[in-house]
C-alpha cells in the first residue's frame, strides 16, 4: 500500500511551479464560520472505510454542520491535485492525506490555515501527540498541519530464506552494520535470495525516505536531515550510513535496477524496509519477522529511531466554515476515532502513549506491537522551505554516489549539504 501511495508522489515536484502564484503563510484560524464542510481522504479501502464511519458518526449528531466527503480527485499525485485546488481557490476544508513534505509549498501558496490560531489549537495538538508534534511546526513556530498518523518503518525479513541460508530466523544478526552485511552476504552467497535487500534505486525525491533516512535517524539518535536551517548529514553519522549502503550496492547485495513488482513478496529480496501497512499486505503469503533498522554499533530497540512515513491533516483557506472544520478535525482525531482508525487500518495514530492508550488492541494484535512502540521514536521530513527540492537534491547525489559509485561518498555529502543549506534559506 505504502509503495503504491508513494509512487503517486512522483509528480509532486510540479508543486514548485504552482507556488509562484501566491504568497504568505495562510489564514489565521478563528471561531467564525459554522455550517457544512467538504473533506477529502485517501483512496485506499481501509481509509475509506474509516472515513465513511467517521462522517456518519459526525453527521448523525450535527444536522446543521454536515460533512460531505469524497476521495481525493484523481491526478498524477495527491500533492499536485491539492496544490492545483489551492491555486483555483476551491480546496476542501480538510484533507486527510497531507504530506508533510508538501506543507511548506502549500503554506507558501497561502493555502493552509494556521491551526495554532484557534484558541485550543496548540494545546490540543501537543496534548494528543506529545513532543513528536514539534517536528511539524513551521518556521514561525505554529502548526499548519495536524499530526495525524504514521507508518514507522522497520526491517521486514523472510524467515524461510534466513533458515535456508543457515541463519537464525528468530534472532537474526541484523543489529549492527557489520552483522547486517555478513547476513546479507550469507543470504546471497547461499542462493537463498538474489538480493539481501532491494530498496527502489530510482531517482524520485521521496525514495531516500526508505533507504538512507531511516538509518540516519537511527544512527544520529533522531536527527532531521535539516535542522536550524542547515544540513546535518555531512558528518560521521551520515558518512557511516552512506558507506553502509554503498557497500551493499557495490557487492551486489542490493539491486541497481528497478524491480517491476514487489521484490520482497516475490522472493527476490530477503528483506525490505516497510511500515505496519505491510502486515496486512503480506499476510500469510510470507513468513516474516521484523526488527528495528540497524546502526553502526547496534542500538537497543527501545532507543532506536526511524522515519515516520506520516500523513497529516491540512485545513485549507478556501474553507468558509473553519470553526466547524476545526471541530471535525478534533472529533476525527479523538481517542475514540483514533482507536477506530487503528482497528481499520493498522496505521499508528500520532498519539503519545499509544500502546498504553490502546493496550487491548495491541494485546489482540501482537504483530503491531513493535510498530506501536516504534511510533514514539520517529523522525519526520524537515518542515523547511523548498522541502521537495531539498530531497531531490539529496536523492540525485545519493544515486550518483551511493548506488552507482560515480562519486566518493565524502564528496557527495559535502556537495549536497552545501546546496541544501542554500535551499533551506528559502
Amino acid at each position: 500500500m505504502r509503495r503504491r501511495m508513494m509512487m503517486t508522489a512522483v509528480a509532486a515536484t510540479g508543486l514548485l511551479a504552482l507556488t509562484a502564484c501566491t504568497g504568505g503563510g495562510g489564514d489565521d484560524g478563528g471561531e467564525e464560520g459554522r455550517g457544512d464542510i467538504t473533506i477529502w481522504y485517501s483512496n485506499n479501502a481501509a481509509e475509506i472505510a474509516w472515513g465513511e464511519q467517521m462522517v456518519e458518526a459526525w453527521n448523525a449528531e450535527h444536522p446543521d454542520e454536515q460533512i460531505k466527503a469524497q476521495e481525493i480527485p484523481a491526478g498524477a499525485s495527491s500533492e499536485e491535485v491539492i496544490g492545483a485546488a489551492i491555486t483555483a481557490g476551491n480546496a476542501p476544508c480538510l484533507v486527510y492525506n497531507t504530506s508533510p513534505a508538501a506543507v511548506p509549498q502549500f503554506q507558501k501558496q497561502g493555502g493552509l490555515v494556521n491551526l495554532s490560531e484557534f484558541d485550543d489549537g496548540d494545546g490540543y495538538i501537543t496534548e494528543r501527540s506529545g513532543d513528536v508534534a514539534d517536528q511539524y511546526r513551521s518556521a514561525d513556530g505554529d502548526f499548519y498541519q495536524m499530526p495525524w498518523k504514521s507508518n514507522p518503518v522497520m526491517i521486514f525479513y523472510n524467515k524461510a530464506m534466513f533458515a535456508q541460508a543457515g541463519l537464525d530466523p528468530e534472532n537474526p544478526p541484523l543489529a549492527t552494520y557489520d552483522e547486517f552485511l555478513e547476513t546479507a552476504r550469507t543470504l546471497v552467497s547461499s542462493g537463498a535470495s538474489q538480493f539481501a535487500i532491494n530498496p527502489a534505486p530510482t531517482s524520485e525525491f521521496f525514495q531516500s525516505w526508505f533507504d538512507f533516512y531511516p538509518l540516519y535517524a537511527a544512527q544520529s539518535d533522531g536527527t532531521l536531515l535539516v535542522e536550524d536551517g542547515a544540513a546535518t548529514f555531512d558528518d560521521e553519522n551520515g558518512t557511516a550510513v552512506a558507506e553502509f549502503w554503498a557497500t551493499l550496492y557495490s557487492e551486489g547485495l542490493a539491486g541497481k535496477e528497478q524491480y517491476q513488482g514487489d521484490a520482497f513478496a516475490d522472493g527476490v529480496s530477503a528483506m525490505s524496509i516497510v511500515g505496519p501497512w505491510a502486515i496486512s499486505v503480506y499476510g500469510d503469503d510470507v513468513d516474516w519477522g521484523a526488527v528495528p533498522v540497524p546502526t553502526q554499533d547496534g542500538t537497543a530497540p527501545e532507543e532506536t529511531y526511524t522515519f515516520s512515513d506520516a500523513k497529516n491533516i491540512g485545513m485549507f483557506t478556501a474553507c468558509e466554515n473553519q470553526a466547524t472544520a476545526w471541530d471535525v478535525l478534533k472529533f476525527s482525531t479523538s481517542e475514540e476515532q483514533d482507536g477506530v482508525w487503528l482497528e481499520e487500518t493498522g496505521q499508528m495514530p500520532l498519539r503519545q502513549n499509544l500502546t498504553d492508550a490502546y493496550a487491548e488492541y495491541f494485546e489482540a494484535n501482537p504483530a503491531y506491537q513493535q510498530f506501536g512502540d516504534q511510533a514514539a521514536r520517529t523522525v519526520e521530513v524537515p518542515n523547511v522551505p523548498n522541502s521537495i527540492e531539498i530531497w531531490q537534491t539529496f536523492r540525485d547525489g545519493y544515486s550518483n554516489s551511493v548506488i552507482f559509485g560515480e562519486e566518493p561518498v565524502a564528496d557527495f555529502l559535502t556537495d549536497a549539504a552545501t546546496e541544501i543549506d542554500e535551499l533551506a534559506q528559502g
